[in-house]
């Protein structure tokens, strides 16, 4: 029998929140307001596309560490061209790139997590950086215990050493934290760090048209369709 579960910790941008959605939401509130004519969606994939390669020059050491922030945004100059998107201001272009702190949840997250926190500490384990994480969770209502990030370890996911320094500073063993996400990498990383596992299948993150693969799997020790069922489980 696994152990006794007193910890949560989340995957957010796909698992938690909306992050497609919402950009495309925003842009549209971006070409009324400032006349921008782009593909949001595409601009959304694009965007989310230069995520792990930048990180993964960070790992290796082709660019110093950086956060998330400063990441989305020298991704963000090179769209802006890509997309012949002019015209902004510095000031434009600083709040379109937290847009990433204004993602909205899923409609199950909020009322899951209350769930959840009835019985367990549930924490943020993300690639995001602190201050992305605490204005998503005022913006989003995400009740959060506490925001763990990357960013205090300074190794991104799927390092060991994101999920091993989220068991440290929570003061407890690998087996007593369960990581929960939509992507199967990140949860198979996490088991090999000791952790439990709990898969949240996200269908349209990525979209309607998109294929996920949302399938069970029998290694992970839960795999559920939402926040609240997963509560279900565990009994809360």
């Amino acid at each position: 029998m696994p152990a006794p579960v007193r910890a949560l910790t989340f995957d957010v941008f796909g698992t938690v929140v909306d992050w497609r959605g919402s950009i495309i939401k925003e842009g549209a509130e971006w070409t009324r307001s400032h006349h921008i004519q782009a593909d949001w969606a595409a601009l959304a994939d694009a965007w989310r596309g230069g995520y792990g390669p930048s990180m993964d020059l960070v790992r290796t050491g082709k660019l110093p560490w950086m956060n998330i922030d400063q990441l989305h945004r020298r991704i963000l100059d090179g769209l802006l061209e890509k997309f012949k998107i002019s015209g902004l201001s510095e000031t434009d272009k600083q709040r379109l790139n937290k847009v990433w702190h204004r993602l909205h949840p899923w409609p199950d997250a909020v009322a899951g997590l209350t769930r959840l926190k009835t019985k367990h500490i549930i924490a943020t384990l993300s690639n995001g950086n602190v201050a992305l994480l605490t204005n998503m969770a005022k913006f989003g209502g995400l009740p959060w215990d506490v925001i763990l990030s990357a960013e205090l370890v300074k190794h991104y996911k799927p390092d060991p050493e994101a999920y091993l320094g989220a068991c440290r500073l929570l003061d407890l063993p690998p087996a007593e934290v369960m990581m929960v996400a939509a992507h199967k990498n990140d949860l198979r990383a996490a088991a090999r760090a000791g952790l439990q596992t709990a898969f949240v299948a996200r269908p349209l993150e990525r979209g309607p048209g998109a294929k996920m693969d949302v399938s069970p799997e029998p290694e992970f020790t839960h795999n559920t369709r939402s926040f609240v069922e997963l509560a279900e489980k565990l009994g809360c």
